[in-house]
């Protein structure tokens, strides 16, 4: 970790969104019906709640929102962004920011904020799967190795960075596995970026994809984003859906298809047709892990290949995609090169 001169620890932003991490419950064992609650800690509250947090870093708090990551979405990602910009703006000397969220959304947000945030320092983007007040929470412990990871200068360059349960992901690989465990959060086929153990941040490989600073998407002066909505593919369904969407307004969807990419017959002429009325689809597949095959058949109808990313991450990246170009062999680029 870098160390700040006067305290000799990292100097770290806590921005706080909300989320598990920041709730409270009833008593130690309520870890499923807190929210019912509804004592949602805000980034300087949940400092204090965890004081040991300052042994590791000095960490302060900026003030954003105070609510469950339901509520999150792309108004709140492009505010983070201006937000990340801000604070290090206004405090040149800290070592890195510190996110926290509630874990529904959370892969989102952090992947949006991989692509997007054009800061120096890192950005890691921290949850829980138990609110500060249960019973072995480990609020306490993620915001903590949130701080020291933020303040390790190998941080730097890998974009938006997720941390829970000891262990670093890269946002675009990470995504959600289990309602309740503390191991929810898995990059399926490629692993972590490290670990951080009791005595040092340990890390073991760096994300290839383009990040942050090197991307081409500046959102900063956008107030919304292209509306792109995600199709899920099973057995026997039709192209209501498809149709739909393209009626409520979207201007590109996703295929959440069968692996290794397809769809069924019904749904597939929907989608040729919506493509080829000027509505690009990128293919994903409901599989969870694996990238997409790029068929003749799937090339020939004019889908986007959406290559490894989930459902939800293709379509951040169809969003991005399309603020800067909606030609079908840029599309393919884009997905190709982030």
């Amino acid at each position: 970790m870098s160390s700040h001169p006067t305290t000799g620890r990292p100097k770290i932003a806590v921005i706080g969104t909300g989320g598990t991490i920041s709730s409270m419950g009833r008593g130690p064992f309520d870890i499923a019906d807190y929210a019912t609650l509804g004592q949602v800690m805000t980034s300087a509250q949940l400092l204090e709640f965890w004081p040991q947090v300052q042994e590791v870093a000095e960490a302060f708090a900026v003030p954003y929102k105070a609510v469950a990551s339901t509520a999150l979405g792309p108004v709140e990602w492009l505010e983070l962004v201006k937000l990340c910009d801000e604070t290090v703006a206004r405090h040149p000397d800290i070592d890195g920011i510190v996110i926290t969220h509630g874990t529904a959304t959370l892969e989102e947000t952090a992947y949006f904020l991989s692509l997007t945030v054009k800061v120096e320092v890192p950005v890691v983007v921290v949850g829980a799967q138990r609110p500060s007040t249960g019973l072995s929470s480990d609020a306490g412990m993620n915001l903590a190795n949130a701080c020291r990871v933020a303040g390790d200068p190998r941080a730097r360059g890998l974009g938006a960075l997720v941390l829970l349960n000891d262990e670093i992901h890269a946002a675009r690989e990470v995504t959600k596995t289990s309602t309740s465990r503390l191991q929810t959060f898995r990059t399926p086929d490629f692993g972590v970026l490290g670990h951080v153990d009791a005595d040092a941040v340990a890390w073991y490989r760096k994300p290839l994809r383009k990040l942050g600073r090197e991307t081409e998407f500046d959102v900063r002066g956008l107030s919304s984003l292209p509306r792109v909505d995600i199709v899920y593919c099973y057995a026997g369904a039709d192209g209501a859906a498809v149709q739909a969407f393209v009626a409520a307004g979207a201007q590109g969807l996703v295929s959440a298809g069968f692996a290794p990419s397809f769809v069924t017959p019904a749904m597939g002429e929907t989608m040729i047709a919506a493509i080829a009325a000027g509505t690009p689809i990128a293919a994903s597949t409901r599989a969870g892990s694996g990238r997409m095959f790029y068929t003749t058949r799937m090339r020939e109808a004019g889908f986007v290949n959406a290559d490894n990313l989930n459902p939800q991450k293709a379509r951040i990246l169809l969003m991005l995609a399309l603020t800067v170009t909606t030609n079908h062999t840029e599309l393919n680029r884009i997905f190709a090169e982030y």
